[in-house]
This record gives C-alpha cells, sequence and structure tokens, in this order.
C-alpha cells in the first residue's frame, strides 16, 4: 500500500530488547565457558611496563528493588597516569602516552557474588572542553538483562576531594547529595589499593547515569 501525498505516514515502534542473557557469549564468552578467541578482552589494564599508581576497581550492581545483579557486563575507558588517552582524539601533547597501557577493558560481574573488578593505574587528571581541567575519573558503560540501553557512568577518587570539588562535571549535577553516587571509596586488601565502586540501577541510592 503506497500513502497518499501530503499525508501523514507513521511507522509503528519495533519492539524493544534487552541484552539477553547471552551477551556475555558475544561479548565475554571466555566468562560463559567458551573460549572461542585467540585473544579476549579482559579486566586488566597493565602490564609490568605500565606507569603509575596500580589500583583496583571494584564492587556490585544492584538493580531497583536492591536485588544484586550477577551477570553484568561492564566496560570502562580511561586516561593513563599522567591524564592522557591512548586515543588520536587527545590532542594533550605536553602529556606522554603510554605505549604499554591500552586505557580500555571488559570485564563482567562474577555469577556466584556478583563483584566484578578491573586491575588498572589510577588515572591522571583530564583537560576536557573548554580548556577545562577534570579530575580523575573513570568512564564505565554497564549492559545486563533488563537494561535496552547501555547506562554510561563515571568513578571517580574519594582521595581527591579537591579536585573533584572542581570538576566541571561533577558540579554540573543538579542534585548535590547525588554526587556522591560516582565517588569511590578507597581502601586496601591484601596490600593492594581497591576503589569500592557499587552502582544501583534505580531506587533511593540510583547512581548518577549520563546521556551520551
Amino acid at each position: 500500500m503506497f500513502r497518499e501525498l501530503n499525508k501523514p505516514f507513521y511507522l509503528k515502534e519495533t519492539a524493544s530488547q534487552t541484552a539477553g542473557p547471552y551477551v556475555h557469549i558475544g561479548l565475554a564468552p571466555k566468562q560463559a565457558g567458551f573460549d572461542i578467541f585467540e585473544n579476549n578482552f579482559g579486566n586488566v589494564l597493565v602490564t609490568p611496563e605500565t606507569k603509575g599508581e596500580r589500583i583496583r576497581l571494584e564492587g556490585r550492581v544492584f538493580d531497583g528493588s536492591g536485588a544484586l545483579i550477577r551477570d553484568v557486563l561492564l566496560e570502562i575507558w580511561q586516561a593513563n597516569a599522567a591524564g592522557r588517552y591512548n586515543h588520536p582524539a587527545d590532542k594533550q601533547e605536553d602529556k606522554p602516552i603510554d605505549p604499554s597501557f591500552r586505557g580500555w577493558g571488559r570485564g563482567t560481574s562474577d555469577f556466584q557474588t556478583g563483584v566484578y573488578s578491573f586491575d588498572t593505574v589510577k588515572p591522571g587528571a583530564v583537560v576536557g572542553r573548554h580548556g577545562k581541567l577534570m579530575a580523575p575519573h573513570i568512564n564505565v558503560w554497564i549492559v545486563a538483562r533488563g537494561i535496552n540501553i547501555g547506562l554510561h557512568t563515571r568513578v571517580y577518587f574519594s582521595d581527591e576531594q579537591e579536585a573533584n570539588a572542581k570538576d566541571p562535571i561533577l558540579n554540573g549535577i543538579e542534585w548535590v547529595e547525588r554526587r556522591k553516587t560516582l565517588i569511590a571509596e578507597r581502601t586496601e586488601k591484601d596490600g593492594q589499593v581497591v576503589y569500592q565502586f557499587d552502582v544501583h540501577i534505580q531506587g533511593p541510592d540510583e547512581t548518577v547515569f549520563f546521556d551520551v
């Protein structure tokens, strides 16, 4: 059937679909028990040659009812210890690129405990838009069953209070009390620096997410 000229033509909305239970098979097959890739994308971003303070980012993800999500997949993207991304779009030529640090990682939560983790380095401050300095942070993307569109958020560090207070993104969050949902608490476990960052998809402690 052809539509008549000068008359509106409407399309029905396509049914939505979540990431489904098979997201691990496609993006993190080894976690799902399928060793099919020669090089698996993993949650370890560092090598022995990587410069900077070694840290572990770990936490859990909760749904709107407060239940633990045990099959969530996360990706992180960050600057190196000097505050520069390993990407051509980063024009901070006064900062060195660390060839031993990719700055990107993919990980999943443990199916039993629900805990995710990334072994990386603490990033340096990055110059953002309009030349404004951003506090050290890690960008996070989250996908799981029940989430139609991947969620974007950021991790800031509890021991960077002065830098956090000046960060343009944190200051752009209108509800001041919600800024704390982006702050990872620094702890130490077995001699290793660990930043604890739990994510709440919905509810009274809902994490701040960004529309990017």
